[in-house]
C-alpha cells in the first residue's frame, strides 16, 4: 500500500511505484517524495475550483498535461477535498462558539436582572415558579381527595342509612361468610386446604409484569406517526372496499381469504417487519350489522377502558399511552393515539399477544367512519424476548357505516405477521392456524353480541321471564346486568392474569393438563384474601352449540356440577341479553344443600366465535341489593365457569353439509367438528393475605377438576375421547 503525503498547495507525492514485495532491498529502500511545482499546483487548483471530483477521463488528461502519474492526480484531489472540509469545519466551529458565548452572556444578564425584580402588587420579592406549581399541585390533589371522600360518604350513607361522619372508627373486616361458603363446597378433612406451606414456585406476586414503555415523543416522532397512520388508513379503506383480486372466497367455508400475491403487488413492502423467515401471515375480513349507532361505536373504540370493557373475552389489557392528535372540533375524527393491548384466547394453553400500535379515526363521509390500527415499535429489540410469540399488526381495523333505526354495518379486517417462538399447543394448533382464534370473524361476532347486550341494558322494561317477580323494576334488571358483566370480566381476567402471576402445571399425567396459579385479591368487588385459580382444557367430538346447551341448562347442571352433590337446581330469575336464547342471565337456587343462604348467579353467552358459561355463588342479602336496583359494585364475586370454542378442524364436504343442514352448531359457522372446553375454578383459600397453598390444596383442586371433566364426558357419552 502507498501512503501519499500530498498537500493542497505545497504538497508532495510519492514518486515511485516500487512494490514492497520485490525483495528485502526494496523494504530497506528509502521512499522518495517529490514536491509539485508551482505550475502544477496552480493548474490543479484551477481545476479543483471548477470540479472537486474529476472523473477518470479528466484525471488522465491532467496526468498527461502535468507529467504526473494518474495515481498522484487522484491522491492530490482527495487530500485537497479533506483539507477544504477541515477548513469549513473550523470556520463553523468558530461561528458557533461565538454565538454560544453571546447567548451565555445574555443568559447571565437576564438572571442578574431577575434577582432585582419586585412584585408590583406588594413590593416584595416575586414568587418563584417552582413554589407556584407546587402550591397548584397541592390544591388539585386536595380537590381530588375531597371528591373521593364525598363519593365514599354518599355510598356509605346509601347502604347504612347515616352519614360517614357519624360512624365509629373502621375496624378490619374479614369476609368470613364468603370464605365459609366457598370452603364448605370443597369440604373439610384430610384434603382440606393447609395454609402453612409455601406458594407454588413461579406463582408469587413478585413476578414482574410487562411495564408500559416510558415515552418522550418529539415533534418529529409525532409527524412520523401521523404519516404512518395516514398511509395505513389508505390501505385499510382499499382492503375494506376491494374484493377480487385482493380477496378471494374460500372454497371450504366461504370466508374471505387474502390473495398474498395481489396484496404484494398493490402494497409493495421492502421486507417483513419480523426477521424470522418462518413468519406466518394471518389475514381475515368479515362484516355484520350491530345494534349500535356509529358515533357510539367510535367512542367505544377510541376509549381504552371502554374498549377493554366491550371485549373482555379478547382484550385482556388495554391502555392509551399517548394522544398524538385529539381530533377536530371536539369530535373523534382525525384522532390519533398510541396504544398498548394484550389479546387472549380464554385458555392458559395459549399465550397472550402483546402489541404497541397506533389507532387513527377518520370520518370518511356523513355517517361513515374508518378506524385503523397499525403496529408502531417503540420498545427495544429484546422487549418481548420472553414472550411466546411476536406479533406485528399490518394495517387493520374497521369501517363503520350508519344504518336506519340506530344500527350500524361494521366491516372488519385483521392482518398480522406472527412469529411463534415456541410450539403451539396441539389442541389449539388448528384453531390458531385457521385464523379463527384472533381473526375478524371473532371480533365481529363478539361485537354483535355485546351490542345486543348493551341494547337490552338500555331498555326500560322488567325481565320477561322473571319467576315470581324476584326482580321488581327496570333498575333492578340493570343492576343485575352490571353485576353479571363484572362477573364475566373477572372470570376472563382470571384466565390470563395481568398482575404478574403465571400458570403452573400441577397435573399432566392424565389425558388433560391441569394448571393453577395463586394470587392475592385486594380489588373491590372480590373476596379479600388469597385465591387459587385452576384450569384445564379438553377436546370433545361434539359441536360447540350442543356443549353450550348442556352447560347452561339448569336441568342438566347436576350432571356436571360436582359441588351440588347432584341436587336439582331451579331458576328463580331470568334476564334475556340478546336475540339468541342462550344469551341470558339466570339466578339459580340449589335444593337440599347446606348453603340455604346462597344463590348462584350465572351468565351464558354465545356468538359465532365461541361461548361462555360463567357462574358465582352470591349470598341472598347481596343479591337482594342488586335486585332492588342498588349499586352492585362492592358485592364480592368469585366466578368459575367454562369457555367453549370450535376446534378449528375442517370437516370434509359431506360432514360439513350434514352439520349445516342439521343446524347443529352456530359457533364456527358449522365448520367445526368438535369443541375445545376450558374448565376454570376459583376458590378462596383464606381471607388472610399471608395465607399459602399446600400440596394438599393442589390435590384438592386437581381432584375437583378431574371429577368435573369425568362427569362431563360421562354425561355427553365421550368417556374415551
Amino acid at each position: 500500500m502507498e501512503y501519499v503525503g500530498t498537500g493542497g498547495g505545497g504538497g508532495t507525492s510519492s514518486g515511485g511505484g516500487a512494490d514492497p514485495h520485490d525483495g528485502s532491498d526494496s523494504h530497506r529502500r528509502k521512499k522518495r517524495y517529490h514536491r509539485h511545482t508551482a505550475n502544477q499546483i496552480q493548474k490543479l487548483e484551477a481545476i479543483f475550483k471548477e470540479c472537486p471530483h474529476p472523473d477518470e477521463k479528466t484525471r488522465l488528461q491532467l496526468s498527461r498535461d502535468l507529467a504526473l502519474a494518474p495515481r498522484q492526480i487522484k491522491f492530490w484531489f482527495q487530500n485537497r477535498r479533506t483539507q477544504m472540509k477541515a477548513q469549513h469545519e473550523r470556520a463553523d466551529n468558530c461561528a458557533l462558539r461565538a454565538e454560544n458565548d453571546k447567548i451565555r452572556c445574555e443568559n447571565i444578564a437576564i438572571r442578574e436582572a431577575l434577582k432585582n425584580v419586585i412584585c408590583p402588587s406588594c413590593g416584595g420579592p416575586p414568587v418563584t415558579e417552582d413554589s407556584y406549581f407546587d402550591e397548584q399541585k397541592l390544591r388539585i390533589e386536595n380537590m381530588q381527595l375531597k371528591e373521593e371522600l364525598d363519593k365514599v360518604s354518599s355510598i356509605a350513607a346509601k347502604y347504612i342509612g347515616r352519614p360517614i361522619s357519624q360512624l365509629p372508627p373502621v375496624q378490619p373486616i374479614h369476609l368470613s361468610s364468603l370464605d365459609l361458603s366457598m370452603s364448605s363446597f370443597i369440604g373439610h378433612g384430610p384434603n382440606s386446604l393447609d395454609l402453612d406451606l409455601d406458594l407454588l414456585p413461579g406463582s408469587s406476586s413478585n413476578m414482574p409484569s410487562l411495564a408500559y414503555a416510558t415515552l418522550n415523543l418529539s415533534d418529529m416522532d409525532k409527524s412520523l406517526m401521523a404519516d404512518i397512520a395516514g398511509n395505513a388508513m389508505e390501505e385499510l379503506i382499499r382492503l375494506v372496499q376491494t374484493s377480487e383480486p385482493l380477496w378471494m372466497k374460500s372454497t371450504i367455508d366461504g370466508r374471505d381469504v387474502l390473495n398474498s400475491d395481489s396484496y404484494d403487488r398493490v402494497f409493495p413492502r421492502a421486507n417483513s417487519h419480523l426477521k424470522n423467515p418462518n413468519v406466518r401471515i394471518e389475514a381475515s375480513r368479515d362484516s355484520g350489522v350491530v345494534t349500535m349507532n356509529g358515533l357510539a361505536l367510535v367512542e367505544v373504540f377510541m376509549d381504552a377502558n371502554k374498549w377493554h370493557e366491550f371485549f373482555p373475552t379478547i382484550v385482556s389489557k388495554a391502555r392509551t399511552l399517548e394522544v398524538i392528535s385529539s381530533g377536530v372540533m371536539g369530535s373523534r375524527t382525525s384522532t390519533l393515539q398510541l396504544m398498548y393491548e394484550e389479546l387472549q384466547v380464554l385458555s392458559p394453553l395459549v399465550p397472550t399477544r402483546q402489541l404497541y400500535f397506533l389507532r387513527f379515526c377518520q370520518q370518511i363521509e356523513q355517517g361513515s367512519w374508518a378506524i385503523v390500527d397499525v403496529s408502531y415499535d417503540i420498545t427495544q429489540e429484546n422487549q418481548f424476548s420472553s414472550t411466546a410469540c411476536k406479533v406485528h399488526r399490518l394495517p387493520s381495523g374497521c369501517l363503520i357505516q350508519d344504518m336506519p333505526n340506530g344500527y350500524s354495518k361494521v366491516t372488519w379486517v385483521e392482518h398480522v405477521e406472527v412469529e411463534e417462538k415456541g410450539l403451539i399447543h396441539r389442541l389449539y394448533r388448528d384453531l390458531i392456524h385457521s385464523g379463527l382464534a384472533f381473526g375478524a370473524e371473532r371480533w365481529v361476532g363478539t361485537l354483535q353480541r355485546v351490542c345486543e347486550r348493551h341494547a337490552c341494558l338500555m331498555v326500560n322494561s322488567n325481565p320477561s321471564h322473571d319467576h315470581g317477580g324476584a326482580i321488581p323494576s327496570p333498575d333492578g334488571k340493570r343492576s343485575m346486568m352490571k353485576l353479571a358483566r363484572r362477573m364475566v370480566s373477572n372470570f376472563c381476567a382470571s384466565v390470563n392474569p395481568s398482575n404478574g402471576h403465571q400458570w403452573n402445571t400441577i397435573s399432566g399425567l392424565n389425558e388433560f393438563e391441569v394448571r393453577a396459579t395463586l394470587q392475592k385479591c385486594t380489588d373491590p368487588g372480590q373476596p379479600n384474601g388469597v385465591v387459587i385459580s385452576a384450569a384445564a382444557t379438553i377436546w370433545l367430538p361434539i359441536p360447540p352449540q350442543q356443549v353450550f346447551n348442556f352447560f347452561r341448562d339448569e336441568r342438566t347442571r347436576p350432571q356436571w356440577d360436582v359441588l351440588s352433590n347432584q341436587n336439582p337446581v331451579q331458576e328463580v330469575a331470568h334476564i334475556a341479553n340478546g336475540s339468541h336464547s342462550g344469551n341470558c342471565i339466570s339466578v339459580l337456587r340449589a335444593y337440599n344443600t347446606s348453603q340455604n343462604n346462597m344463590l348462584i348467579l350465572q351468565e351464558s353467552c354465545i356468538d359465532s366465535s365461541g361461548a361462555l358459561v360463567v357462574y358465582s355463588p352470591v349470598d341472598i342479602p347481596a343479591i337482594n341489593i342488586a335486585m332492588s336496583g342498588e349499586d352492585p359494585t362492592y358485592i364480592p364475586l368469585l366466578p368459575s365457569g367454562f369457555t367453549i370454542s370450535p376446534d378449528g378442524r375442517q370437516l370434509d364436504t359431506d360432514a360439513a353439509s350434514c352439520s349445516s343442514s342439521s343446524n347443529a352448531s352456530t359457533i364456527g359457522g358449522g365448520r367445526s367438528g368438535g369443541s375445545l372446553i376450558t374448565v376454570v375454578f376459583q376458590i378462596l383459600v383464606s381471607s388472610l393475605p399471608s395465607a399459602k397453598m399446600s400440596p394438599e390444596s393442589v390435590n384438592t383442586v386437581n381432584n375437583l377438576i378431574g371429577s368435573t371433566v369425568h362427569q362431563i364426558k360421562s354425561a355427553l357419552n365421550c368417556s374415551t375421547s
